[in-house]
C-alpha cells in the first residue's frame, strides 16, 4: 500500500489495493443508493400509509418532510464529523443508526411514532451519506477518475431510484407498507461490511464540532418547513404560521452569526464567496426541490387521478428512473464533446420540457402520448444535472474540505427537497381542481430558475480553496 495526498480531504491514508478499492466503491455506492431507494419506495406507500394509519394530510407531509429536514439539517455536520473523526467510522456509525430506525419505523403503529423514526433515520442518512462521499472522492486523486467515479456515484443513485418505484408499488401492495422500511435493513448491513473490510481506518484530523451552527440550522429549515406545510391548513394570517416563519428566520440568521463566531464553522463564511459554490448549491436546491416535491405528488396523481394501483403506478415510473439512471453513468461522456456548460443547460432545459408537458396530464390522458414522454425528459434531466451540479461544487476541494463540500452539496439538495415540497403542498393547495397541474407547473419553475444560474459563466470556473 502507499500513502496518498492531495484533495482527498479526510482521506489522506493508506489507499486500499486495486480489488478492494473496487469493493469499497460498491459498498460506499450502494449504500448511498439504498438511501435514494428508500425514498422513492416511502413516495410510493404514502397513499397505504394514510390508510393504515389514518394520517392527516399534515402529518402525511411529515412523514416524508420530517425525514428530509433531520437530513438536510444535519448533512453539515455529518460531513464535519467525517473529515474530524475519521470517514470509515463515521460512515459505519451512520449506517448502523440508519438500519436501527429503518426497523422502527417498519413497527410503527401510530402516525407519531413513524414520523419520529423518520426523523431518526433521517439523521442516520445525514451521517452515512456525506461519509460515503468523501470516502469514495479519497479513493480517486486523478481529475478525470473522480469525474468517472461521480458518474458511477450518479449512475447508482439512478439504479436506487429505478429499483424504488419498481418495487415501491409491488412490494406495497403484496407485503403492505411496513416492507419497505424492512427491505433496506440487510442492503445496508451488507455494505457496511464490505467497506468495513475493504477500507482501512481513515485518520483522525485535529478539531472541534460547531453544535450552535448543527442546531441553529436544523431549528431555522424545520420551523420554516412547518410554517410552509402548515399555511394551507391553518391560514397564512394564523399565530401557528406566523411564529413558525419568524423563528425559521430568526434561527437562520443566528446561524450566520454562529458561523461567524466559531473557531472552527460548521461552515466557514468564506464559502459563500466562491460563486460557483454558491451557484452550484443553488442550483442543487431546486434540484432538491423539484424531485421531492415530484415524485410526492406523482404517486397520488396516479392513483387519485388516473386510477392506477400502486403497482402500476410503480411500474410506469421506470422510464424516469431508467433515464436517470443512464444519465448519471453516461454524464462524463456527454459532456466531453460540449463542455459542461451546455450539457447542464441541455440536462436542466430537458426537465423544463418535461414538466411542463406532465402539468398538462388528466384523468384519461394515454400513458404513451401524455406520461411516457415527460418521463423520458424528466429522467434524462435529473439524472445528467445532479451529476454536473456535483461536479462543479466538489471541483475545487482541497485537503480537509472533501466532506465540508460534500456536506453541502448533499445538504442543499435535501434542504431544497424539504422547503420546496411545502412550497408545492402549498402552491397545489391554492390550486383546488387543478392541484396535481399546479404542484407540477410550479416544480417547473424551480427547474426554470436552476437553467437561467446554469448559464452563468462564473458557475463553470473553479472554485478557491476556501480554507
Amino acid at each position: 500500500m502507499r500513502i496518498t495526498r492531495g484533495t482527498t480531504g479526510s482521506l489522506a491514508q493508506h489507499d486500499p489495493r486495486p480489488a478492494s478499492r473496487g469493493l469499497a466503491m460498491a459498498g460506499l455506492a450502494t449504500a448511498a443508493g439504498v438511501v435514494i431507494l428508500d425514498a422513492s419506495m416511502v413516495n410510493l406507500a404514502t397513499p397505504a400509509m394514510r390508510a393504515a394509519l389514518n394520517l392527516t394530510t399534515t402529518e402525511l407531509s411529515w412523514v416524508v418532510d420530517g425525514y428530509l429536514i433531520a437530513f438536510a439539517g444535519l448533512l453539515l455536520l455529518g460531513g464535519r464529523l467525517a473529515d474530524v473523526l475519521g470517514g470509515r467510522r463515521v460512515f459505519l456509525s451512520g449506517a448502523a443508526l440508519y438500519v436501527l430506525a429503518s426497523l422502527v419505523c417498519a413497527l410503527a403503529t401510530t402516525g407519531a411514532m413513524l414520523i419520529a423514526a423518520r426523523i431518526v433515520q433521517g439523521v442516520g442518512a445525514a451521517v452515512l451519506t456525506p461519509a460515503a462521499l468523501s470516502l469514495m472522492l479519497g479513493l480517486y486523486s486523478g481529475a478525470e477518475e473522480r469525474r468517472r467515479a461521480l458518474g458511477v456515484w450518479g449512475g447508482v443513485a439512478g439504479a436506487g431510484a429505478l429499483l424504488g418505484v419498481a418495487l415501491g408499488g409491488v412490494v406495497t401492495q403484496s407485503l403492505g407498507w411496513p416492507a419497505i422500511f424492512w427491505l433496506p435493513v440487510p442492503i445496508v448491513a451488507l455494505t457496511a461490511a464490505a467497506v468495513w473490510k475493504a477500507m482501512p481506518p481513515s485518520p483522525a484530523r485535529p478539531g472541534r464540532f460547531d453544535l450552535a451552527g448543527a442546531a441553529t440550522i436544523t431549528l431555522g429549515t424545520s420551523a420554516l418547513a412547518l410554517g410552509l406545510i402548515s399555511a394551507p391548513e391553518v391560514g397564512w394570517g394564523s399565530a401557528r404560521t406566523i411564529v413558525s416563519l419568524a423563528v425559521g428566520v430568526a434561527a437562520l440568521g443566528a446561524f450566520v452569526i454562529a458561523e461567524r463566531r466559531s473557531a472552527q464553522p460548521l461552515v466557514p463564511l468564506g464559502v459563500f464567496r466562491q460563486a460557483p459554490v454558491v451557484i452550484a448549491n443553488t442550483m442543487m436546491l431546486l434540484l432538491g426541490a423539484v424531485t421531492v416535491g415530484l415524485f410526492y405528488f406523482l404517486p397520488q396523481f396516479q392513483q387519485q387521478v388516473l386510477h392506477m394501483s400502486p403497482v402500476t403506478a410503480g411500474l410506469s415510473q421506470l422510464p424516469i428512473a431508467v433515464m436517470i439512471s443512464l444519465g448519471g453513468f453516461s454524464a462524463p461522456w456527454v459532456a466531453r464533446p460540449v463542455g459542461l456548460r451546455p450539457a447542464l443547460a441541455g440536462a436542466l432545459t430537458a426537465l423544463v420540457a418535461g414538466l411542463f408537458w406532465l402539468a398538462q396530464s388528466g384523468a384519461g390522458s394515454d400513458y404513451a402520448t401524455a406520461l411516457l414522454g415527460p418521463f423520458l425528459l424528466i429522467g434524462a434531466g435529473l439524472g445528467l444535472g445532479f451529476v454536473y451540479a456535483t461536479t462543479l461544487a466538489v471541483s475545487g476541494a482541497t485537503a480537509g474540505e472533501t466532506g465540508l463540500v460534500s456536506g453541502l452539496i448533499n445538504a442543499t439538495r435535501q434542504l431544497g427537497g424539504a422547503l420546496g415540497l411545502a412550497a408545492l403542498i402549498a402552491v397545489a393547495t391554492a390550486g383546488h381542481d387543478t392541484a396535481y397541474p399546479s404542484a407540477f407547473l410550479g416544480a417547473a419553475g424551480f427547474a426554470l430558475v436552476a437553467t437561467v444560474l446554469s448559464l452563468i459563466p462564473a458557475a463553470h470556473r473553479a472554485p478557491a480553496s476556501t480554507t
